[in-house]
């Protein structure tokens, strides 16, 4: 079968064309910007690119079409196809016919940790010798792809709450029919496609809707959000998930099936504990209590696949981590430059407080650059000031599409530039007057290729 796609060189569609390859489709696809690193990745495969949306494409007559969500209608190869009655796909409804039937799919879902903990539990299955099949937004350092068809009966899904494409508007995730689910979870983003939280609440209960009586549903215990959505019907087993002090415990309100206890500040030492009964430890590489909660329901899972919890936790302490979580890009022998993804309230302050629990008193310089569309239409504005108190300095750069002040609700110690090169001199300035000092960009973009740009300023070498 020949199939073209449209919107190619996105995270998800340039995974899905692997798949279809490794499956032995014949693939070619298309994009507005065809370039690295998906394009090189795509090219490799053997999969043809065109740049562009040209009408001209119908020649190709492939036997399906397959339509990214950045597709919309006014697109003139989306008209086209419309046009001549070519039969045509979204990207979720092509994975749920031809990738998932018949294997065991195991979802991971919510609003901060699904690459993560989808990394962290394909590796577990992996180094387990399940040979498990895998769609990750993101790479894997133990994989070094994004996704796998895999030999074996599982297959890992990092379930996504964005909508599927221009005539499908339910998320993503309504398609895969898991097995096992995995709510990490669940707070208001995505506002250029949700309204509310009620809004995205509704998606994820039709996610559980899909998930089979004999299957499973992990979610963390003290969630009021997750907890409404279990309470408008819920027909699975549910597990809860708690972090911190709680161990003994049943599947009760009151106690967690699942409970993380760290044995060290910066949580690179966990306990395991499953009905109350401790089940494993962790001692790895990573740090902060977001990578300690993303491992549990990692772990937990994994028991649905009959991985016990001591073999996890070993394979955890292999684990090599994501791209673009808190990553160390370059570094010299007084600073560390990471490259990290988070872009929520949520997610930066976690990461700066799991950074800071593990430098002590070393000096950390936070470079944000705000662009999601959820952050631009400033749902979470007034949360950015406490998410940063764990950094010594907090530069942010104000894209010009912003359509209000961060000097509105940021500290007056913080450090605010709409011009690139002046902010870039400024951090220069910052990272010169100590000892130790980390220096942590986080944006969900390229960031006019900051990393490179500090990286050659500030004579480090990369990693």
């Amino acid at each position: 079968m020949h199939i073209h796609i449209l919107g190619i060189c996105g995270t998800f569609m340039g995974s899905l064309a692997q798949l279809a390859k490794q499956s032995g489709m014949q693939v070619t696809g298309c994009d507005a910007n065809v370039y690295p690193p998906m394009s090189t990745q795509l090219e490799q495969a053997g999969i043809e690119l065109i740049q562009g949306f040209s009408e001209d494409q119908l020649n190709l007559k492939p036997d399906l079409w397959v339509i990214g969500n950045a597709l919309s209608r006014g697109n003139p190869l989306v008209e086209a196809i419309l046009n001549r009655g070519d039969r045509y796909l979204s990207g979720p409804e092509f994975l749920a016919e031809q990738v998932l039937p018949g294997r065991h799919v195991m979802a991971i879902s919510g609003t901060h940790g699904k690459t993560t903990t989808s990394s962290m539990l394909a590796w577990i299955l992996e180094d387990s010798d399940l040979k498990p099949g895998f769609l990750i937004g993101g790479v894997p350092a133990d994989f070094g792809e994004s996704a796998r068809l895999g030999e074996g009966s599982y297959f890992v899904v990092e379930a996504d709450e964005y909508d599927t494409a221009f005539f499908d508007k339910r998320s993503k995730f309504v398609h895969y029919r898991p097995r096992t689910l995995v709510i990490n979870n669940l707070e208001f983003d995505h506002a250029d496609i949700f309204e509310d939280l009620a809004a995205i609440q509704r998606q994820f209960h039709h996610l559980i809707r899909t998930v089979p009586q004999q299957g499973s549903i992990y979610f963390p215990q003290g969630s009021k959000a997750v907890k409404e959505v279990l309470d408008m019907g819920c027909w699975s087993d549910t597990y809860s998930l708690a972090f911190g002090e709680k161990k003994a415990g049943d599947k009760g309100d009151s106690q967690a099936a699942w409970s993380a206890v760290p044995t060290k500040p910066d949580f690179s030492k966990f306990e395991v504990y499953q009905d109350g009964t401790l089940v494993a430890s962790v001692s790895w590489g990573l740090i902060g209590e977001h990578n300690m909660q993303n491992a549990l329901c990692a772990i937990a899972a994994a028991t649905d696949a009959d991985v016990e919890p001591e073999q996890s936790a070993q394979s955890l302490q292999k684990f090599q981590g994501v791209k673009r979580r808190l990553e160390v890009f370059a570094k010299s022998e007084r600073i560390t430059l990471y490259d990290d993804f988070a872009h929520h309230p949520t997610a930066i302050k976690t990461t700066l407080d799991g950074l800071r629990a593990k430098v002590g008193v070393e000096k950390i310089v936070a470079v944000i650059e705000p662009r999601s569309n959820t952050m631009k239409q400033g749902v979470h504005r007034d949360e950015l000031a406490k998410a940063v108190v764990s950094a010594d300095q907090t530069i942010w750069f104000e894209p010009e599409d912003l359509p209000w002040s961060l000097a509105d609700v940021l500290s007056s110690d913080d450090l605010i530039f709409d011009d690139f090169e002046l902010m870039l001199g400024e951090i220069s300035n910052q990272v010169q007057d100590s000892s130790a000092c980390h220096l942590l960009v986080m944006s969900n973009g390229g960031f006019f290729g900051i990393h490179k740009k500090l990286a050659k300023t500030l004579n480090l070498a990369v990693r």
